[in-house]
């Protein structure tokens, strides 16, 4: 039985990743944050209680800034594999607390991959980095596109990036930076942009709100769903050969037609319920991100089922269910579908 480690277990990809693992017979441990209050939601309809000796999900409290910490989980699990999503994630945030970011994002890699040098054991590791890196770089961008940041978490990225890339020229550890553009589900933040806006939706059609608030509606990204680049982390692992890939759809689409879409979607006005807030605007902000996903393809077999319209509609059902209300069903449709035998539990 394979063994793994999961960074960010708790979050949208972590919780997809643990049921596809766990889909192919792996033991899998996750490292969670020590709260007063469960934290565990995206997990809960999969955990075991670690008394029953058929569990395979164990958890275990850590903290990406303590490198003492980090140190024992590899020590006492010994995983073969380890996916580092755990990261502070909210780009926005990150202007306000950018020394944290940094701290977690930047360092929290480097002592993971510093700890698995000094183990001596032979793990596999895959590094979530990210489309933002690019930043200022003109689209469509590949494996060749120089990173150009333009944010503290975008600065943190590229420094986890390239030490992923240094320990595995300098110690011959199998590293693997998986460069993903924005992908989604109904796991996504409840603060994210995309699901700001369908969970908004099912508070305008259930009128526990009236309008919704957003920064620019002018910046393009290719949008993805969020269990297709979870199987993408995985193959990437059991890749013959470590290398960095970028993953995505090459789509961009705005936000303004993210919004009218999904405001269509259900039937409702966007100048009627959509305002504003200069606060929701970045300091700097890349304006366009587009995946030249060629190589992922060519050498994976990338090829994403969810494109724009399809991955709106799966996320507006689901919002309209959890509000109570009888989604319109189409997305619910696309998924059976497209995926008639998918790994995933019902969102």
């Amino acid at each position: 039985m394979k063994k793994s480690l999961i960074t960010g277990i708790t979050g949208q990809d972590g919780s997809y990743l643990v049921e596809l693992l766990l889909s192919k017979g792996y033991e899998v441990h996750g490292i969670i944050r020590r709260s007063s209050t469960f934290n565990t939601s995206r997990i809960d309809h999969i955990y075991v209680d670690p008394h029953d000796p058929n569990a395979r999900l164990l958890l275990h409290y850590g903290d990406l800034c303590n490198s003492e910490q980090v140190s024992n989980v590899i020590y006492n699990i010994k995983p073969d594999e380890v996916y580092h999503l755990g990261a502070q994630s909210h780009v926005r945030v990150s202007f306000d607390i950018p020394e944290y970011s940094g701290d977690v994002i930047a360092l929290g890699t480097t002592r993971l991959l510093d700890a698995i040098r000094r183990s001596g054991n032979e793990i596999r590791f895959y590094q979530a980095s990210s489309s933002e890196m690019f930043g200022a770089s003109l689209p469509p961008q590949n494996e060749e596109t120089p990173f150009k940041p333009r944010s503290p978490y975008a600065c943190a990225k590229v420094y986890a990036y390239w030490m992923a890339r240094n320990y595995r020229d300098g110690y011959n550890l199998f590293v693997c930076n998986g460069i993903q553009f924005n992908h989604e589900s109904p796991r996504r933040g409840e603060t994210f942009l995309t699901r700001k806006i369908t969970r908004g939706i099912a508070r305008i059609l259930t009128r526990k709100g009236t309008y919704l608030y957003l920064g620019n509606l002018e910046a393009k990204r290719d949008w993805g769903y969020a269990p297709e680049y979870v199987e993408c982390m995985w193959q990437m692992l059991q890749n013959e050969q470590a290398e960095d890939l970028v993953v995505g759809t090459g789509e961009a689409h705005s936000v303004r037609e993210f919004l009218e879409e999904a405001f269509s979607y259900v039937g409702l006005d966007v100048d009627e319920h959509v305002r504003i807030d200069p606060r929701y605007f970045r300091p700097m902000e890349p304006e366009e991100l587009i995946a030249d996903p060629a190589r992922a393809r060519e050498e994976m077999g990338w090829n994403p089922k969810i494109k724009f319209k399809d991955l709106i509609k799966i996320m507006v059902d689901a919002d309209m269910r959890a509000a109570g209300l009888k989604p319109i069903g189409k997305g619910d449709e696309i998924l059976r579908q497209k995926f008639p035998n998918r790994w995933w539990g019902v969102d």
